[in-house]
């Protein structure tokens, strides 16, 4: 009679832990997807906590209020909105069409050898730290401006209040100028790379019923591109919204609200670098973090609108093919 010990069990009886590598996979992006709006409601919600004590105080007019006084505690954010939706918006209307163009050429026009090379070079330009840009916008930049930029605007188009005041180099312009030039590698690329996701059957069509190379651009390219390329502006713009280092170097930093483009200025971000180290009495404090809370609305909001916006760009598109 066989003991125990000598029986085997057969290998398919023997009970077996599988892996499901789908179930972990799904369960990390689980967790990530919950996690992130976490971390997004902790941080408003600590910005309002911590902004409240200003907001309180001082209620709607926090908002459209230029003072900015820490001496006798008045606080008001209107300076700094102002100068961070201008230099914002200078930066945008000088990026988005070079950025467009610059990816066209690099798709449509320029040779194989030449089109690697300046791809690089663009995508190096967005490795550069910010604040290599802000050094190089005061010590370099803001005199040529001084010097050769703001005289001419002011002689040619002086006679609009954008373009009044001394040439200081720095102020306003400047800062939008640096901008764009920070947030150009950003759209580039990205335009450059949907640009380059057209099937090649559908330019070749256009040109197979006698279209131009400019018909098969403005017909065909840009808008099958057209939802990665607003994909590509609003991230050039969330990053202009938050930009610190490099607009505190060239802006300015004065809490006031100006016409001209030549006169300096201020924006959140800017702000909040040069002043959050000095605030020592509360409501100083806090007024500051209520300008952190505008930024973080500002950016959300931007955010918001993009996808509503793209949604209804790609299903209009769908749509049509």
């Amino acid at each position: 009679m066989p003991q125990a010990k000598d029986i085997v069990i057969p290998a398919t009886a023997r009970p077996r832990i599988r892996f499901n590598a789908d179930t972990v996979f799904k369960g990390v992006t689980v967790v990530a997807a919950v996690v992130v709006p976490i971390i997004i409601a902790g941080i408003f919600w600590e910005l309002l906590i911590l902004s409240w004590p200003a907001l309180k105080k001082f209620g709607w007019r926090f908002f459209v209020t230029e003072v900015w006084n820490p001496v006798t505690q008045q606080f008001g954010a209107a300076s700094s909105i102002y100068g961070t939706v201008i230099s914002t918006l200078i930066a945008m209307v000088l990026a988005v069409p070079m950025s467009i163009v610059i990816a066209l050429f690099l798709v449509e026009l320029a040779p194989r050898s030449v089109s690697k090379v300046v791809s690089n070079l663009i995508e190096l330009l967005a490795a550069i730290p910010s604040i290599i840009y802000g050094m190089w916008g005061l010590f370099i930049f803001a005199p040529f401006m001084a010097k050769y930029v703001q005289p001419f605007l002011g002689q040619h188009l002086g006679f609009l209040p954008l373009f009044t005041g001394p040439p200081m180099g720095i102020g306003m312009l400047t800062a939008g100028v640096i901008l764009a030039f920070m947030i150009l590698p950003f759209i580039t690329a990205i335009c450059r790379d949907v640009f380059s996701l057209v099937p090649p059957v559908l330019k070749e069509s256009g040109y197979g019923v006698g279209a131009t190379t400019w018909e098969v651009t403005y017909k065909i390219t840009l808008p099958y591109g057209i939802v990665g390329v607003l994909g590509g502006i609003f991230l050039g713009l969330g990053r202009a919204l938050g930009e610190t280092m490099a607009v505190t170097f060239v802006i300015g930093n004065t809490h006031k609200i100006s016409l001209s483009l030549f006169a300096p200025g201020n924006s959140i971000a800017s702000s909040l670098a040069n002043e959050f180290a000095e605030a020592t009495e509360p409501i100083y404090l806090s007024s500051l973090i209520a300008l952190g809370l505008v930024l973080f609305l500002f950016t959300f909001l931007v955010q918001v609108i993009s996808q509503i916006m793209l949604r209804r760009l790609y299903r209009g598109w769908s749509i049509k093919l």
